[in-house]
């Protein structure tokens, strides 16, 4: 078979992109708001253990807290304002969780996350991507996220975005908080950088 080449600007329907995330395997897929096919490249092996590490820093604080949901960048999320994103790492509060109907949460559930991660990995700046995940970063927020970290490894930054604020760039942080969205809750960033 062979491979097919997806210009940027591809658009398709909502439905068009559920059957495409159901059958493509080897790349995430995300929709934005105006119908255009974003297909991302699989993440390689640094970018993979940092973002596992993401994975076990939310999770185990998730797991001893019970205060939300948390999830890995295979579960898409369709925003309110009909963009479908994958965020790397993201946690959802768990009595906005509770208001989902059960096949809500089967499928693409129908919420903003309450936090996100995204990870710059080399692949994002060997094809200029930054920028699209500064925008992502602030569609996000836009859409109800109400605390969001994109970290950069190469760089050792940090911008955090919050809700209703600038956004504010940390070089070379030890450690990054949760602030009153996940309580409690810290990143050692020694893993990360």
């Amino acid at each position: 078979m062979e491979a097919i080449t997806i210009p940027k600007g591809f658009r398709v329907t909502p439905e068009q992109f559920e059957q495409l995330a159901y059958t493509e395997q080897l790349a995430r897929l995300e929709l934005n708001a105006t119908g255009e096919l974003i297909v991302m490249t699989p993440t390689g092996g640094e970018a993979g253990e940092k973002n596992f590490n993401l994975y076990i820093d939310l999770g185990n604080w998730n797991r001893r807290t019970k205060l939300g949901k948390a999830f890995d960048s295979s579960t898409v999320f369709v925003l309110p304002n009909g963009a479908r994103r994958s965020p790397d790492v993201s946690w959802v509060k768990l009595e906005r969780w509770d208001t989902l109907t059960p096949q809500e949460k089967r499928g693409f559930p129908p919420i903003a996350p309450d936090f996100v991660i995204e990870l710059i990995s080399p692949s994002d700046l060997k094809n200029q991507r930054y920028e699209d995940l500064q925008a992502k970063m602030q569609e996000y927020l836009d859409n109800g996220v109400k605390l969001g970290w994109l970290i950069e490894p190469s760089a050792k930054t940090v911008e955090i975005y919050r809700s209703g604020q600038q956004v504010e760039i940390l070089n070379n942080p030890q450690t990054l908080s949760g602030e009153d969205i996940l309580p409690g809750f810290t990143l050692d960033l020694s893993e990360i950088f």
